[in-house]
């Protein structure tokens, strides 16, 4: 029989046959018994109560309590119990101790049941011993079917496509795997192995991640940050429209949905051309189109105009010429606009005045991008946009022979019309007001325009459009002695034209009415040529607009 055999346990443990004859014990039952619990002795004579047919009871030392627990133990086929005696002190710290490693227990069952991954622990042999509910979500197999059974099983029933835990208990590490579960969702597997005090694997941890998901909030942003670089693109368009530019300046509805279609052509690669009569602004908007657009960042805007060139010099100005291509040529050669604007934009303003034969060559630049110098052999690539500009009917050229008809519709893909002043009254004081502002700073003036030119400038015609009313005001800022521009100081060509005098005085009201009615009258005489459509737009009847004209003795033009 051992005297003293060492046992790891911070308790008073010994052996006993079923006489209660002690056969081994250790340190600290034999410390905390003062010698007298040891091999050989009896303990059913030490301790009252001691009984070897019961697990649990409670026994006395010297009136000291002790509590026993009994369990059969075979060693060496010997058939021995093992006894457990705690003192109340002992007792109390163990219930502690039981205690906190339940509420560990609790805890960690709690973040295992709520982590977004799935979890799935198996011991050695691959028997599933605890999953939790995200499994459910991942596999759409509820948690409780996998438990008990082993990764085999399934594998076999179709459940697993392939098994993880079989590969960590092979190779003893960590592994990873992508595949697509029972559910069709592609799954991504960590399987982790816990190994115990000898190294060996005790358990097998697999932490089970749902990619769909993962791939969905990517490609969710990836759209975000797409939508983003739009935005971005669009308040730099914004940027480029608010920049301060005096012949950028509108309030109509009419023009401001023009420059919004603008806009939305600015990164297109189509061809635009640009109507509208002489005067309107063509130049202007198609400036904006170029700042707007990414090749303002890349190339330059060059404008050149059709009808200012001769025809012999057009040709050599868009293409260019090689050296010695003709009398006079640079030894050097020259390139053309097309070649300059290369990666930015070529504004051919007037194109209907663009001569017969080089309307060909500008039909292959529009569709092969491809030009050949003056006196050159070789074809040149250039990637340039093309915005024109025309104040003439093209189609109305086609039907007559002067224009050709297969450039006419790849010059037409995008039309559009702008306004004359007349027909976009709302800009008239605005573009006024910023007129003023440019001159006032260019000559070092201060000059203002009181009620009676204002009212002047809104109710002429303005034949010449933006041009003709930019000229008029610093014309008359320059050439009036006072600061403030009245009617009276217009050039007299334009008093002349109109009947319609604005007072600063307060006329009497049969007076006012007749003179905006004789007004009305003039403006409506130029527009129409017979007295049935001046009726029509003015909404009254023929036999009063017949009355009115003999009463202020008015003609129509035709």
């Amino acid at each position: 029989m051992s005297v003293i055999t060492s046992y790891d346990l911070p308790y008073a443990f010994f052996t006993v046959d079923k006489k209660a004859t002690i056969l081994t014990c250790n340190e600290v039952a034999f410390k905390l018994f003062q010698g007298i619990v040891k091999p050989g002795a009896q303990a059913d004579r030490i301790f009252t109560a001691f009984d070897t047919s019961k697990t649990t009871f409670l026994g006395r030392l010297d009136d000291k309590p002790f509590l026993f627990f009994l369990k059969e133990w075979n060693i060496e086929d010997r058939n021995e119990l093992a006894c457990i005696a705690l003192s109340g002190e002992d007792y109390a710290k163990m219930e502690e101790h039981i205690k906190g490693l339940n509420k560990f227990n609790r805890e960690l069952d709690a973040i295992i049941e709520n982590s977004y991954d799935g979890i799935y622990i198996t011991d050695n042999k691959g028997n599933t011993l605890k999953t939790n509910s995200a499994i459910e979500r991942i596999s759409g197999i509820p948690k409780h079917y996998y438990i008990g059974k082993n990764v085999k099983d399934l594998i076999e029933r179709g459940i697993l496509k392939e098994s993880i835990t079989a590969k960590v208990l092979e190779t003893k590490k960590t592994v990873n795997i992508i595949q697509k579960n029972y559910n069709q969702k592609e799954t991504m597997m960590t399987g982790s192995p816990i190994l115990d005090e000898k190294g060996e694997i005790d358990k097998v941890v697999t932490n089970i991640r749902d990619l769909s998901e993962l791939n969905h909030l990517h490609e969710h942003l990836k759209e975000v940050q797409e939508l983003n670089k739009k935005y971005e693109v669009e308040v730099e368009r914004l940027k480029a429209y608010t920049k301060q530019d005096p012949e950028v300046v509108i309030k109509s509805e009419k023009m401001i949905e023009i420059f919004n279609i603008a806009d939305r052509l600015a990164n297109v690669e189509t061809t635009v051309l640009i109507t509208g009569e002489t005067g309107v602004g063509k130049d202007v908007l198609a400036r904006h189109i170029y700042r707007v657009s990414d090749r303002s960042d890349k190339g330059e805007l060059i404008k050149i105009n059709c009808g200012a060139i001769p025809k012999d010099l057009l040709e050599s100005e868009l293409f260019g010429y090689e050296a010695g291509a003709f009398s006079g040529a640079s030894s050097s050669g020259k390139p053309g606009v097309f070649e300059l604007a290369n990666n930015g934009i070529i504004f051919l303003d007037e194109v209907g005045d663009m001569p017969h034969e080089l309307q060909v060559k500008l039909l292959r630049v529009l569709q092969e991008k491809e030009i050949q110098r003056v006196g050159g052999t070789k074809l040149k690539y250039v990637d340039v946009r093309v915005i024109a500009a025309t104040n003439k009917d093209l189609k109305k050229m086609v039907n007559e022979g002067l224009f050709r008809e297969d450039l006419y519709y790849r010059l037409h893909v995008v039309p559009v019309h702008v306004p004359s002043l007349r027909d976009r009254k709302e800009d008239i004081l605005p573009l006024v007001e910023s007129i003023r502002e440019k001159y006032n700073k260019k000559y070092e003036l201060s000059k203002k325009i009181d009620r009676t030119l204002k009212e002047f400038f809104y109710h002429y015609d303005w034949p010449g459009n933006v041009r003709e009313l930019a000229n008029l005001v610093e014309r008359m800022m320059l050439t009036t002695p006072a600061n403030e521009l009245t009617f009276h100081d217009l050039p007299e060509e334009y008093k002349q034209d109109n009947c319609y005098m604005f007072e600063e005085t307060i006329l009497p009201l049969k007076e006012s009415v007749e003179k905006a009615e004789k007004q009305t009258l003039l403006l409506a005489a130029k527009k129409w040529s017979t007295t049935y459509e001046v009726a029509k737009h003015l909404k009254t009847s023929q036999a009063t607009i017949v009355r009115k004209l003999q009463k202020y003795n008015i003609k129509l033009e035709d």
